[in-house]
C-alpha cells in the first residue's frame, strides 16, 4: 500500500478552520501541530502547490502594504471531501518512534556507566520545559469551558502531550533516583 501524504491533511484541516497564507500555515507547524508532526516550510508550498493544482484548495493574492502580494488559501469543496473521507479513514499503523535517546540508553551497558546519570538529566531539563510549555499553552488556549468545547480534539491532543511529559519526566525522576540510590 502507498504511503499516505499526511501533510496535505494537515494543511487541509487548518485551511478548513480559516484562510491561511503559507507563513500561517508554517507558524501553525511551530506552534500548536509542532508538538506532534513536524513540517518544513520546504515541504508545505510545495504540497500548496500540488493540492490548489488538484482542486482542494484555492488561492486569492491579497496586499500587504503597500507592495507585498501573499496568496491566502483556503479550502474548496473538493478539498471538504477529501478531509472527510481521510478523517473518516481508520489509522492502521503506529508511529515510528525515532528517539535519540532512548538509542542511547539502549547501548549504556550498567547503571555504573559514567555517562548514564548525565543522559538522564539532560532529558529530564528537556522533557520538564516542554511540560513547562505546554502547561503554559493550555492555561493560554483552554482558560474557559468554552474554550475546550469549541475545540475539543485540539485539546485532547494538548492533554494527551501533558500526559505523556508527566509520565516521561516520572519515569526519569525514577531512574534518577534508583542511580542515586545505586540499585
Amino acid at each position: 500500500m502507498a504511503k499516505k501524504n499526511t501533510l496535505r491533511y494537515i494543511l487541509l484541516g487548518l485551511l478548513s478552520t480559516q484562510k491561511m497564507t503559507g507563513y500561517d500555515l508554517n507558524q501553525a507547524f511551530k506552534d500548536e501541530i509542532g508538538e506532534f508532526w513536524q513540517a518544513k516550510h520546504s515541504q508545505i508550498y510545495p504540497e500548496l502547490t500540488k493540492m490548489e493544482q488538484e482542486g482542494w484548495i484555492s488561492y486569492e493574492v491579497e496586499i500587504s502594504g503597500t507592495k507585498l502580494e501573499k496568496k491566502a488559501y483556503s479550502i474548496t469543496e473538493a478539498g471538504k471531501i477529501e478531509l472527510v473521507n481521510w478523517l473518516d479513514t481508520p489509522s492502521e499503523a503506529l508511529p515510528v518512534n525515532r528517539d535519540e535517546f532512548v538509542v542511547k540508553l539502549y547501548f549504556i551497558n550498567n547503571m555504573d556507566d559514567p555517562h548514564l546519570l548525565e543522559v538522564i538529566n539532560n532529558q529530564y531539563k528537556l522533557h520538564e520545559a516542554r511540560l513547562a510549555h505546554l502547561e503554559r499553552r493550555k492555561e493560554l488556549i483552554f482558560s474557559s469551558q468554552k474554550e475546550i468545547d469549541d475545540n475539543y480534539g485540539h485539546f485532547l491532543i494538548l492533554d494527551h502531550g501533558l500526559t505523556r511529559e508527566r509520565d516521561y519526566v516520572s519515569w526519569l525522576s525514577g531512574i534518577r533516583d534508583r542511580i542515586e540510590k545505586g540499585s
